[in-house]
């Protein structure tokens, strides 16, 4: 049993690797060499396991790919006293306020579904103010890409291949979205 679900696990991962899109992935990692040869800046939003991608990505950026970058998730201070004092809504859209988010920035937005009216609300309230202050977004989100597909400049959407993993497979694809997007621009 454990080995025929390697087997599907992998077998899933190499379909995702046939059906996702290297043109948005090629956009995405124009963006950010726009991006970093105007010295702009590159936020990255996500929650929960992709909260945790965006704080790993953070380094990445930062380190191998030479952009300034951050993530509002590692202030764990500010996230939570925005969460209890205004509503989870608003923790993403005043964190990039109070960051002066500009046309120079990039917004990099890792989700499972993207956001829309009824979930990941903090992520669309972001996007929004992103978009009206002219900064590029880019987006690594799965299932129909919700909010995030419809305002990002580069959607690299996982395909969904197996309803019941995807979830793992989003957040995983996120990993090797990045790495792949930060190591280009060496």
């Amino acid at each position: 049993m454990t080995k025929d679900y390697i087997s599907q696990y992998l077998r899933e991962t190499r379909e995702i690797t046939e059906k996702v899109s290297k043109e948005e992935i090629e956009k995405g990692i124009e963006i950010l060499q726009w991006v970093k040869d105007r010295g702009g800046r590159l936020f990255l939003l996500g929650v929960g396991g992709s909260a945790g991608n965006a704080s790993h990505a953070v380094n990445d950026f930062r380190k191998i790919g030479g952009i300034e970058a951050y993530a509002p998730t590692d202030n764990v201070s500010e996230l939570t006293a925005r969460t209890n004092d205004q509503g989870w809504e608003t923790t993403f859209v005043e964190w990039l306020k109070i960051s002066k988010v500009k046309e120079e920035d990039v917004i990099m937005v890792f989700s499972v579904g993207g956001g829309n009216e009824d979930t990941s609300q903090n992520i669309v309230n972001a996007l929004k103010l992103g978009k009206e202050r002219g900064a590029k977004i880019i987006s690594i989100v799965s299932r129909d890409g919700g909010y995030s597909k419809k305002v990002s400049d580069s959607c690299i959407l996982i395909p969904v291949v197996e309803e019941t993993r995807i979830t793992p497979h989003a957040e995983g694809w996120q990993g090797v979205i990045w790495h792949l997007m930060v190591n280009a621009l060496v």
